[in-house]
């Protein structure tokens, strides 16, 4: 993280041509960071319907189950080399190639998980998961309080949340589950205003920097999904006896 126009968040290096705190380049950093992520949300939707309203798609993928982990490995290697190599995420066209498989992936896995799901609940969820989003992302851009300062609370929040999925693999109480689910929630939800907010800068302590936009992209999209599963996941909890 960096300090509005001063240093890079990954690379400690000045910007001679700009700063982050030139309104124009703010606003466009915005605007094609929101574009990304609404294009890989719309895909991931239509993923989502294809596999909720084809029967051909459910057969092939319930029919070759080794398709799930080949996404899986292509969400965690793309995953690293967008967030470790800052040199790939800045390159253009490589950048959008490891930002569309990832999408691709994430889109692919989704819709598998959600064929454990009725439809009602999984677009009831979807729409949930719409206004929620558009609420945290309204506040962030709104609120006077700066979240990019939390970011050693937010890991902590993450680390229990981690821990408590642990614990359930052994202890699966029902209540305890929708605990967890709640909180997860929430935990992602205070990451999507954090990130938003990083990207809008401004007044705010730390910023991302106008390089970054695949990453910021990246890290919504990926707070975002991560609210629509947990409250897939308690709808699904909600329905079983």
């Amino acid at each position: 993280m960096i300090k509005p126009g001063e240093l890079n968040r990954y690379n400690p290096e000045q910007y001679n041509n700009f700063t982050f705190d030139n309104d124009s380049v703010r606003k466009q950093f915005i605007a094609k960071v929101f574009s990304i992520v609404g294009f890989q949300l719309l895909f991931s939707a239509a993923i989502i319907a294809v596999f909720l309203f084809n029967g051909d798609v459910k057969d092939f993928v319930i029919q070759n189950p080794y398709l799930f982990w080949v996404a899986m490995g292509a969400i965690f290697v793309t995953l690293i080399m967008i967030a470790c190599c800052d040199t790939i995420r800045r390159t253009f066209p490589i950048n959008y190639i490891l930002l569309a498989v990832f999408t691709i992936a994430e889109s692919f896995t989704l819709g598998i998980i959600t064929l454990n799901y009725e439809v009602d609940y999984v677009i009831l969820a979807l729409a949930i998961t719409a206004v929620v989003v558009f609420a945290l992302t309204i506040f962030a851009m709104q609120t006077k309080i700066d979240f990019t300062t939390c970011g050693g609370m937010l890991l902590m929040f993450i680390v229990i949340l981690i821990i408590m999925g642990v614990v359930l693999m052994y202890f699966p109480d029902r209540v305890t589950k929708m605990a967890y689910v709640c909180f997860g929630v929430f935990c992602f939800g205070l990451y999507l205003v954090y990130d938003v907010q990083l990207m809008v800068g401004g007044s705010h302590a730390y910023a991302i920097s106008p390089e970054e936009y695949v990453f910021a992209a990246l890290s919504i999209y990926i707070d975002i999904i991560n609210i629509f599963m947990y409250i897939l996941a308690l709808f699904g909890m909600s329905n079983d006896k």
